[in-house]
């Protein structure tokens, strides 16, 4: 996790503490170049460094720590983490203007190919809302007949990566769901169970 306007900080940290410009560029994911540029006024020169103890990205104390030792790494404050998660969480997926049409296109072919994804799933993958998507997979939707079913890949709503995600643990879910008590006959004194621990 990175601090706010990592070159900012690192303007900062390079005028005011001895830490290293290893331990720097690690803090504030810079190459150590960068860092040298910055140090040097060759990159980022209309940045006004930011102090991070008084934004609470780092205590006064964690700079002492990673000043004595130049082998430590700098640790981001826990109320910085904190925030980061926070802001992380209600940060709504944010689609270019000219892809949001493309969006009923991408969820047509999800609903389509990916059946195991719930509405929710959706929704959260294309950045969509739930009314949408359902409208969509009823066929309700007012623009309907104009809707083409196209991979959101290839439409830019989402990644390879994200899509196998979901879908892994949409299957992971729709297999735990499947596993019923019921599914084991209890007549049979001589059935083997498989026991598995998690």
């Amino acid at each position: 996790m990175l601090p706010l306007m990592p070159k900012a900080t690192a303007a900062w940290l390079i005028e005011h503490t001895s830490i290293t410009f290893e331990q720097i560029a690690d803090f504030c994911g810079l190459h150590i170049t960068e860092v040298q540029g910055i140090a040097d006024g060759d990159v980022a020169q209309n940045i006004k460094p930011i102090d991070p103890v008084i934004s609470s990205q780092l205590s006064a104390a964690e700079i002492e720590r990673c000043e004595r030792d130049k082998n430590l790494k700098l640790r981001l404050s826990d109320k910085a983490i904190k925030f980061a998660k926070l802001t992380t969480k209600s940060k709504s997926k944010y689609t270019p203007i000219a892809r949001r049409q493309s969006k009923p296109d991408g969820i047509a072919w999800l609903i389509e190919n990916c059946p195991e994804l719930s509405v929710s799933q959706i929704v959260k993958l294309i950045g969509t809302t739930k009314v949408t998507v359902e409208s969509i997979k009823d066929k309700t939707h007012w623009d309907i007949e104009n809707i083409k079913s196209k991979d959101p890949i290839m439409l830019g709503l989402c990644t390879q990566k994200e899509l196998d995600d979901l879908c892994e643990k949409a299957r992971a879910l729709e297999f735990k769901k499947g596993v019923k008590k019921s599914d084991i006959n209890l007549d049979e004194p001589n059935q083997e169970y498989e026991i598995n621990e998690i």
